[in-house]
């Protein structure tokens, strides 16, 4: 179970790095082709576009699973140390429920889209949406084991 969580999440890295190179070569070359041909590539507008979106989805994900989301724990650390595993699963608790409100709002949207075909890159634009809909799922399994362990699934587990 541990080798096949940690091969997930190294896959996951592995196409966040792939996405961001080719998000960078694919504009970089259209800002080439643009001021030094006058030409472009009419695709690589919403194909770096559609890179952006699952870079952020998948980087949301990898972020909360390595707990570091922007937090201001430092007051509730002071005055309330005891409660505070208490209040970490609270709010995980929170970020299960709203992502899983993520997961049906991406999930409606992915199945509306499927037939709405871009002229440009002939890509369903329900793409864009399947990316919050694996990214809520990755989110909901990091927030359901962190409710019941808070201190699973931390970057450690990885070293192992």
């Amino acid at each position: 179970m541990i080798r096949g969580l940690r091969w997930l999440w190294r896959t996951v890295d592995v196409v966040m790095a792939a996405l961001l190179a080719f998000m960078i070569v694919i504009v970089f070359a259209n800002v080439v082709l643009r001021y030094g041909f006058a030409t472009g590539l009419r695709q690589s507008v919403e194909l770096s576009r559609l890179g952006l979106v699952w870079l952020v989805m998948l980087g949301a994900a990898v972020v909360l699973r390595r707990g570091e989301h922007l937090a201001v724990s430092e007051f509730a650390e002071a005055l309330l140390p005891r409660a505070m595993p208490l209040l970490r699963r609270l709010a995980h608790a929170v970020i299960l429920v709203s992502v899983l409100m993520l997961f049906w709002g991406a999930f409606r949207q992915m199945n509306a889209n499927w037939s709405n075909i871009s002229p440009l890159t002939g890509l369903p634009s329900a793409l864009m949406y399947l990316a919050g809909v694996v990214s809520s799922v990755l989110m909901a399994f990091v927030a359901a084991v962190r409710i019941v362990d808070p201190a699973a699934l931390t970057e450690s587990d990885d070293d192992a």
